[in-house]
């Protein structure tokens, strides 16, 4: 019992420390990407900490897998490195004891990857794309910031306004280039616009004073016209979207209802996730056998390169269920079946090597002998 509280209070210290780590990394990494779409007006400025927060549901099971998988690797390493496997083997128990307290430590991590993966990521990932389509379904000159040139959303226009007099609906100091179909260009200034909608649904800019050039961005004879009121169509209230859902906005019981290529594939990810925070820690057991007198480094290196390999595997066949070449039934368990043999595999080895019948300490037991006799 002593032992199972410190090897627990000593795993949950280290995967708080691992967690927030890995959790720091991934909102910097977000917050500077995320940051970097609404500056170039890809996005609402409004909704960057909503679109963090989803992003950060969406990456939570990948970074609770490797908290698991670390915390782990991290405290069976140091037993190792500290000789305290050495007072553990010499005292008759078996390696396959540590695997009890570590299934207690990680059966939350294991809990918390099935609910963030089947039902808390579908939701961030639909949100996320509602926020997305609200702004992209916004008209030309609801997206512009003032003072900053901004393309339209059929990437033909160009808008710049210098800002907004009396409510969001009137601009003033506005400049739009458009480029036609025949390579030509007309760029439009005005003092002042305003939004309108006509009776069909359709928003204009109506501006007024201002002047109107045409012509190719190349040649020098412009032509310039001088207007009181000119308007360019800049939106449809009428449309709307239509489109399916993608597979990863999708609700599980969503992807059950719809059995696709696409949406299959991203149920086997689903799947996936709890079975790698499983087979991951109970891989980490066997894996962190570290010679006391030499580096850990190589170690940790081959743990990492095992769980990029087991990561890339289940990508792999994901996308080969995605396009249609392998059935989902054959598609999700090959590669965990074979991480389960290795597991099994290594600890076997590790039991054998561990074992007081096996030929290397006989022979070292056997050599010790004949020298004290001599």
């Amino acid at each position: 019992m002593i032992f199972q509280r410190a090897l627990r209070r000593e795993l949950v210290s280290t995967a708080g420390a691992v967690f927030t780590t890995l959790f720091t990394i991934t909102i910097t990494v977000m917050l500077v990407k995320i940051l970097g779409q609404a500056a170039g007006g890809q996005i609402n400025s409004g909704d960057v900490l909503a679109l963090i927060g989803f992003q950060a549901l969406n990456y939570l099971p990948v970074i609770l897998i490797l908290t698991g998988f670390i915390s782990v690797l991290l405290v069976v390493t140091r037993s190792y490195q500290d000789s305290e496997m050495v007072v553990w083997f010499a005292s008759g128990m078996s390696l396959t004891r540590w695997v009890a307290p570590i299934l207690r430590f990680g059966w939350p991590i294991i809990v918390l990857t099935v609910v963030l993966s089947f039902v808390a990521t579908p939701w961030a990932n639909q949100k996320s794309a509602e926020f997305r389509a609200r702004f992209e379904k916004r008209d030309d000159i609801a997206r512009v910031s003032p003072g900053k040139f901004q393309e339209s959303a059929s990437a033909n226009r160009i808008f710049f306004v210098e800002g907004f007099s009396g409510d969001a609906t009137k601009v003033k100091n506005i400049f739009i280039n458009t480029v036609r179909e025949d390579g030509k260009s007309n760029i439009v200034v005005a003092r002042e616009g305003e939004m309108q909608t006509d009776q069909y649904g359709q928003k204009f800019v109506v501006m007024e004073k201002g002047r109107r050039y045409d012509g190719m961005p190349d040649q020098a004879n412009f032509q310039m016209i001088e207007f009181q009121r000119y308007g360019i169509l800049v939106g449809n209230t009428s449309q709307t979207a239509a489109g399916d859902k993608s597979a990863r906005e999708l609700s599980t019981l969503g992807l059950l209802q719809k059995p696709t290529n696409y949406n299959l594939a991203e149920l086997m990810w689903r799947v996936s996730l709890p079975l790698m925070a499983l087979l991951l820690m109970l891989l980490a057991i066997p894996l962190s056998f570290v010679n006391p007198r030499a580096g850990r480094s190589i170690g940790l290196l081959i743990a990492l390169l095992l769980f990029v390999t087991y990561s890339n595997m289940v990508s792999f066949l994901q996308a080969t269920v995605a396009q249609g070449r392998l059935s989902f039934m054959m598609g999700w368990w090959p590669i965990h079946l074979a991480i389960l043999l290795l597991t099994g595999l290594l600890f076997l080895w590790r039991l054998n090597v561990n074992s007081r019948y096996h030929p290397l300490v006989f022979w070292l037991v056997l050599r010790r002998a004949v020298l004290l006799r001599q």
